[in-house]
């Protein structure tokens, strides 16, 4: 007993400090030979990602065709895309857009999901059924959708209106309707992966929490609200900015489907750059558009992170 009371009140040995990283520390801890095998992947991120990056930044200030040599205008292309009457229409053409698809596109693949999770038996069938749109290109894709969409009696969707009466309607014809469609198409084109990437953060919730849930008398719908969104919550915040961040970048649907008609209802941004750099050879003021698009999303991206950090760290 005397013992235990003597060791017991011996003083604790201070903590061992932490040996202060140094070059010659880090080298004998195979540092060098991590960076030996990380350079080729550097080089060529650097050769293909941030070169153009920085081309780019130097051509939004240049007018050139790339045959002639580059003339130095300054601000000129970034006065000239502002001056141009269409961009406040691709503008906000790109903003509808993205608002209609958060707001259809979001929670469906959360919902579809939670559905999937809860199934015992063909949740594997299910989860292969739900990704199937992800594995269609996505010009076939936009194609097959089109040939939907078409506005006399033999579109799909006519004849299956034709059947209770309705229709035929001019789908991507309709200045009202032609955004709201291609949104349809995008939303069902990105739904599997989304579900995939949600269904396998639900499998990552510990079972101790549904079955503490279940001793408590809790409904399945409590346990969704309790339980499954809380620990979806971080995942959920990240796939809601990557779908902002994709959806301002929209060209695909509106190229293929309408051409940016009718009456520019669905002329974009990224469809004003290409009209820029391929159709008037202005590369110049393309590259103005493009830079001025990539610090738009930059400057949404950290008032999202801003807004909501609270929420993702509790």
């Amino acid at each position: 007993m005397d013992k235990d009371v003597e060791r017991a009140a011996r003083p604790v040995p201070p903590a061992r400090r932490r040996r202060r990283r140094t070059p010659v520390t880090w080298v004998r801890g195979g540092g060098l030979s991590s960076l030996v095998f990380l350079l080729p992947l550097i080089v060529l991120f650097a050769l293909f990602s941030w070169w153009p990056v920085l081309k780019s930044l130097v051509l939004s200030f240049q007018q050139t065709n790339f045959i002639g040599p580059a003339e130095w205008v300054g601000w000129n292309n970034f006065e000239r895309v502002l001056a141009d009457p269409l961009l406040g229409t691709a503008a906000w053409n790109t903003t509808w857009f993205t608002i209609l698809a958060v707001v259809i596109g979001y929670p469906v693949p959360v919902i579809a999901a939670v559905f999937i999770a809860e199934l015992r038996k063909a949740r594997g069938f299910a989860a292969g059924l739900a990704y199937i749109p992800t594995i269609i290109p996505p010009v076939v894709s936009v194609l097959l959708w089109k040939t939907f969409y078409r506005p006399d009696e033999s579109g799909v969707f006519n004849t299956i209106l034709g059947w209770v009466g309705l229709g035929p309607y001019p789908w991507l014809q309709s200045p009202g309707a032609a955004m709201p469609s291609m949104v349809v198409q995008a939303c069902w084109a990105g739904f599997g992966a989304a579900t995939i990437i949600y269904l396998a953060s639900l499998m990552s919730i510990q079972s101790e929490l549904y079955e503490a849930a279940e001793v408590d008398g809790a409904s399945i719908w409590r346990r969704i609200w309790h339980v499954t969104l809380p620990q979806m919550r971080g995942i959920m915040l990240i796939m809601l900015l990557l779908q902002l961040i994709g959806t301002f970048q929209v060209f695909t649907e509106p190229f293929i489907m309408t051409n940016g008609g009718p009456e520019n209802r669905t002329v974009t941004i990224l469809m004003l750059i290409y009209r820029y750099a391929f159709l008037a050879s202005d590369y110049g003021k393309a590259t103005a558009l493009s830079l001025m698009l990539a610090l738009a999303l930059c400057l949404l991206s950290g008032i999202y992170l801003w807004a909501t950090r609270k929420w993702s760290t509790t």
